[in-house]
């Protein structure tokens, strides 16, 4: 079903017949000018059924980058399936959070007028690099600062919405934009502020083949851009309980 004025006024037009799911939803894409890079959520162009089309198409494709490989699916017993295990776990798991509406965020009032500092994480994420589709495995902080007029939303929906950003092929510095924006326009906090840091394992399997560096980006909006003592004090309070 379609949530999306753009992609509903589109769907009326007329259109050419396509055989493959890819092929009409991005069709769809293109007709409504909306964009359709790796990490962006495009739930609002895919109709009832067509995911499950998706998949089968994923899993021919992944057939052919097998045989392209050099690999004997056919008499190997540990590769048979695998083209249709990977286009399941692409599509229903890693990458899902592209083919899924956002989860829906049950707000309340703040009736106790609460402004003060409030601090949610470490929220484990996975995410996979979109340059080599390798793992992106971390950790996700968010101080919140709210004011009387801020929705206040319940702890597992940070959990939620985090996922649901981290779940499509990202590089990390996007990554923590997304979860802001996404965070400000539901809470309005005064201020926010957001830790994310991770291992790639496009750094652990290729090239420098260093296991243990890590990837830390942090981004700072509101007050805890402007006021140094609240930014510090996030930052301190951050690691506290995970010792």
């Amino acid at each position: 079903m379609f949530r999306d004025a753009s992609a509903s006024a589109f769907r009326e037009e007329k259109k050419p017949l396509l055989r493959r799911a890819s092929e009409r939803i991005r069709h769809r894409l293109v007709g409504a000018k909306h964009r359709y890079h790796a990490n962006d959520n495009i739930s609002a162009f895919i109709e009832e059924g067509e995911l499950e089309e998706l998949c089968l198409e994923v899993e021919g494709r992944l057939r052919e980058v097998l045989r392209a490989l050099v690999i004997d699916t056919d008499s190997d017993h540990n590769t048979a399936d695998t083209a249709q295990r990977v286009a399941k776990m692409f599509i229903g798991e890693v990458f899902r959070g592209r083919y899924i509406a956002a989860p829906s965020t049950t707000a309340f009032p703040n009736v106790s007028r609460l402004d003060e500092l409030m601090i949610v994480g470490p929220i484990k994420v996975r995410s996979a690099c979109s340059h080599h589709l390798c793992p992106i495995l971390g950790r996700v902080w968010i101080g919140v600062l709210p004011n009387p007029s801020s929705n206040l939303i319940g702890l597992s929906k940070y959990a939620r919405i985090c996922e649901w950003i981290m779940s499509r092929p990202q590089i990390q510095e996007e990554a923590v934009t997304m979860l802001a924006d996404e965070l400000q326009r539901r809470v309005k906090p005064d201020g926010l502020a957001i830790v994310i840091e991770a291992n790639h394992f496009c750094m652990h399997w290729r090239g420098v083949k260093d296991d243990e560096a890590l990837m830390t980006n942090s981004m700072m909006r509101g007050s805890f851009l402007k006021d140094a003592t609240l930014r510090q004090e996030f930052l301190s309070l951050m690691h506290k309980g995970y010792r």
